[in-house]
């Protein structure tokens, strides 16, 4: 959604300047006029305005900092504290001070009428989808507290997602710069000086040494190349991912590649597990749970198949029957856990178990990722450093064959 920036008057005739996310002008001068400010000028910000508004809207908030809100929410209204006040009273203990600010927008929203899952989505690159509807939800059946429990362990739980990810990709990433910087630094600085001297002796050189001599003047005249390609295939890959008939191709080939299978599988079966046991003990129907949760996925080969999935569900199919379908994605015993939870009462529990699994997994996964891709880099590196070794020394050989002979 664009932002508007606007220029207001308050109650007590002091100039209030400020922005605000909106789907159109017409609703968004309804809020700013429904918060007591009298509007003097608003505006449309532009497409790259508002983007750097989006993102500095959330700058410096952490995921720690909304956990710790629900967290604290949930103990002060079961204890009986009313809800603006729980609030206040979050707020004035607050450290940082961007979430201060945006807790006192929630809170002055709540207090000219506007319910709290509405005062929320006010601000949605700050709250996810999922945490505005258990809010809506709790709201509904009187459980606010009961709603506010369940986020906080739905997104501590998904901030471990994120983690055990990060630390799976740390030492690939890690082996493929260092590999790439050494081959660079031989290159560009160890084998110029050894060529030289080959060339100052006039002699044949085979072809292995000639192609790293090739190479290396190449790396030394076109250094920019390996920062511009890196850059330019990025570029092409978010081109690539943003386009819906080249996502799936996209997003297919990532589900198949040796490493980040491995990963990006287990996160979205983790997440799978995770969504779909919070919306369903929060009382959400199963096929407006599937819809949020196809809106959450960014993978589009996992997409399809909930869309899919949740069509026969509609049709009458059990929940395991219909990821059974699909079973390259969904493993066996995902449909069979599911399934006992469907025959016994218990899906709630069954999906807290899978949630677990998958979390556990990744976590021993990224344990384990610097054992599973050091063979790999091992061979590489060692490739690589035989060619240039052969390159250097055959070289050498002749040179004293030639002598000797």
């Amino acid at each position: 959604m664009p932002f508007f920036i606007y220029k207001a008057i308050d109650d007590n005739g002091e100039i209030v300047k400020g922005q605000i996310e909106g789907g159109d002008l017409d609703l968004v001068y309804n809020n700013i006029s429904s918060a007591g400010l009298h509007i003097l000028n608003i505006q449309q910000s532009s497409r790259l305005s508002s983007l750097y508004l989006k993102k500095s809207q959330v700058w410096g908030i952490k995921g720690k900092d909304i956990i710790e809100f629900a967290r604290n929410l949930s103990v002060m209204l079961r204890s009986g504290l009313p809800l603006i006040t729980s609030i206040s009273d979050i707020a004035d203990t607050v450290d940082n001070k961007k979430f201060r600010s945006k807790l006192l927008d929630i809170k002055s929203s709540i207090e000219i009428g506007s319910g709290f899952s509405v005062a929320l989505s006010q601000h949605p690159n700050l709250f996810p989808e999922i945490f505005i509807n258990l809010i809506a939800v709790g709201e509904e059946t009187g459980r606010l507290d009961e709603s506010l429990s369940d986020i906080a362990i739905h997104l501590q739980r998904m901030e471990d997602l994120r983690s055990a990810i990060v630390r799976a990709l740390i030492y690939p990433v890690f082996a493929l710069v260092g590999t790439t910087g050494a081959l660079l630094f031989w290159l560009i600085y160890v084998l110029p000086k050894i060529s030289g001297l080959f060339t100052s002796m006039d002699i044949n050189l085979p072809p292995i040494t000639q192609a790293l001599i090739g190479a290396s003047d190449f790396s030394r005249t076109h250094w920019y190349v390996f920062i511009i390609f890196p850059v330019m295939f990025y570029i092409m890959y978010k081109l690539l991912a943003r386009h819906p008939r080249t996502k799936y191709y996209v997003d297919a080939i990532k589900l198949k590649l040796p490493v980040i299978q491995l990963v990006l599988h287990n996160k979205l079966l983790a997440l799978f597990s995770e969504q779909l046991r919070i919306l369903v003990n929060a009382g959400v129907t199963i096929d407006r749970a599937f819809d949020i949760m196809i809106e959450v996925v960014d993978n589009d080969v996992f997409k399809r198949a909930m869309i899919d999935s949740r069509d026969n569900i509609m049709l009458g199919s059990k929940i395991s029957d219909a990821l059974n379908k699909h079973n390259t994605l969904f493993p066996k015993m995902v449909a069979r856990m599911i399934s006992i939870g469907e025959t016994t009462g218990n899906l709630n529990e069954q999906l807290d178990n899978l949630s677990r699994y998958f979390l556990d997994k990744l976590d021993d996964i990224s344990e384990k990722m610097g054992k599973l891709i050091e063979p790999l880099i091992i061979v590489i590196i060692g490739g690589m450093f035989v060619v240039i070794i052969l390159g250097i020394l055959s070289p050498i050989y002749d040179l004293i064959s030639g002598i000797t002979g």
